[in-house]
């Protein structure tokens, strides 16, 4: 029965989401908490209504415990349910692996008799979905918990078929000024950044984003077929707040270099009208277009990043995520201070990067519940529980007390700490931090809603664009 229902309801989304598609009108995000609070202002869709107690699942009535539990107390739950168990857990990032050790030993500083082996997978090429929905026509699953990006599809693929689960910990809802209750959305452990980066060592600058599409540039960036949310960026460019920030942009170019522009532009205003843009809509579909057809695909962050600091990569740029700057090794030839981040730049005008979340979920058919919730507590609620994340540069806690508390142990915000405990000065590595970036730095934050009502409209005339293939 469990299985019918899972494939019934992936049907049912399919379909849902075509319809969406065709109506030609893009939803609106949902509100979100002040911008003040990190990665909990991550604008996602609103949940579907809550389900009436006689049909929520074994999970969800546990997770509805949780939700009024404080961490010390469900730690005791975790104890109970899972000592000398096995814990499975997949992700996106590899650095769950390390964040259960220290889950482990928080467990045994409250009982010195607790144990708990560990398994955490990280699939590659986007199979975490077909993982995670292959799991979920067990009756009992063996992944307790996830650590997932791309809310597009986790939207389409995992919530609404009733795969994934959100659980929101007491502490912290608390500390971002919510309830469970009232708390719109998935719950994020923290948002990433990407951000254009550029290589200083020669004479050119890019002052504008409209530069980084401009004739004979061609941007080293994750292709995205390779790594979806590169695809959510696009998406969201058509969004109204965004498409309008690029029309800003170009109107603060040189009229030589809007002469340039204005005939993609132009062309593209009736593919904006036919695909139920807003007013500015004609703005993101010309810089996507343009962008899709002169990016260079590369298949990973790292080597973009290895590439850009090298004094070789003369007049080179490229959109990657900002924390592969704290793996430079310092070099004659190789150095961080090689590249500037755009969006620092004095006089930098218009989208500086995007930003999109790691979201943590319990598994609806979990076999270790309450450890599962114990576990996203301790990640969110806790400096220690994020750190295998937050000494990042670019990776901002979703919980504004473990932001402040992080950027207190690792100071980001100056560079990176030494070994030594003395600072590090790199102007570029100075994150400005996350109201900074999704402010005056314009990152554009992945909205999981809009992207999956645009996916099908916006993806199609995206994957009729031609690729640059340089």
């Amino acid at each position: 029965m469990k299985k019918i229902t899972a494939l019934f309801l992936a049907a049912a989304m399919t379909l849902g989401l075509a319809a969406c598609g065709n109506s030609g009108t893009p939803a609106a995000p949902s509100s979100a908490p002040s911008q003040s609070q990190p990665a909990a202002s991550s604008t996602t869709p609103d949940p579907a209504p809550a389900p009436a107690p006689e049909n929520l699942s074994e999970v969800q009535k546990i997770i509805q415990q949780a939700e009024g539990m404080t961490l010390e107390e469900l730690a005791q739950k975790a104890i109970e349910e899972s000592n000398g168990k096995m814990f499975y857990g997949v992700g996106n990032s590899s650095r769950g692996k390390s964040a259960l050790p220290l889950f482990i030993d928080y467990l045994k500083s409250i009982d010195s008799s607790y144990n708990m082996d560990f398994e955490w997978q990280q699939p590659k090429n986007n199979k975490i979905f077909d993982q995670l929905t292959a799991d979920s026509l067990k009756d009992t699953g063996t992944f307790a918990m996830t650590l997932i990006q791309d809310g597009n599809q986790i939207e389409s693929k995992m919530v609404q078929t009733g795969i994934l689960d959100t659980f929101v910990p007491k502490e912290w809802a608390e500390a971002n000024g919510v309830t469970a209750d009232s708390y719109s959305g998935y719950l994020a452990l923290q948002t990433l950044n990407k951000v254009f980066m550029y290589n200083n060592t020669g004479s050119k600058s890019y002052d504008n984003c409209w530069d980084f599409v401009a004739e004979g540039e061609h941007g080293l960036f994750m292709d995205i077929d390779s790594e979806i949310v590169g695809k959510n960026f696009l998406y969201m460019l058509t969004e109204d707040t965004y498409a309008g920030w690029l029309k800003d942009a170009f109107n603060a170019l040189s009229a030589d270099e809007q002469a340039y522009f204005q005939p993609t532009i132009n062309a593209m205003k009736s593919e904006a009208e036919d695909l139920g843009l807003g007013a500015d809509g004609a703005y993101a579909l010309a810089w996507i277009k343009l962008w899709v057809e002169s990016y260079n695909a590369q298949t990973d962050d790292g080597p973009i990043c290895n590439t850009l600091v090298d004094k070789s990569a003369t007049d080179q740029f490229g959109l990657l995520v900002y924390s592969k700057l704290r793996s430079v090794e310092e070099s004659s030839s190789v150095s961080v201070n090689n590249i500037n981040v755009a969006a620092y730049d004095d006089g930098y005008t218009g989208i500086g990067g995007y930003g999109y979340c790691h979201y943590l979920f319990v598994t609806d058919n979990s076999p270790l519940p309450w450890t599962a919730c114990a576990f996203i507590a301790y990640m969110t609620e806790t400096v220690d529980g994020f750190s295998a994340w937050g000494k990042d540069m670019g990776g901002y806690s979703s919980n504004p007390t473990v932001a402040e508390g992080t950027e207190a142990q690792f100071g980001h915000s100056k560079g990176g700490m030494a070994e030594d405990g003395t600072t590090v000065e790199f102007e570029a590595k100075n994150d400005r931090g996350y109201d900074w970036w999704t402010t005056e730095g314009q990152l554009v934050l992945e909205d999981p809603g809009y992207c999956a009502s645009v996916s099908f409209t916006v993806g199609s005339w995206i994957e009729m664009l031609t690729k640059y293939a340089g």
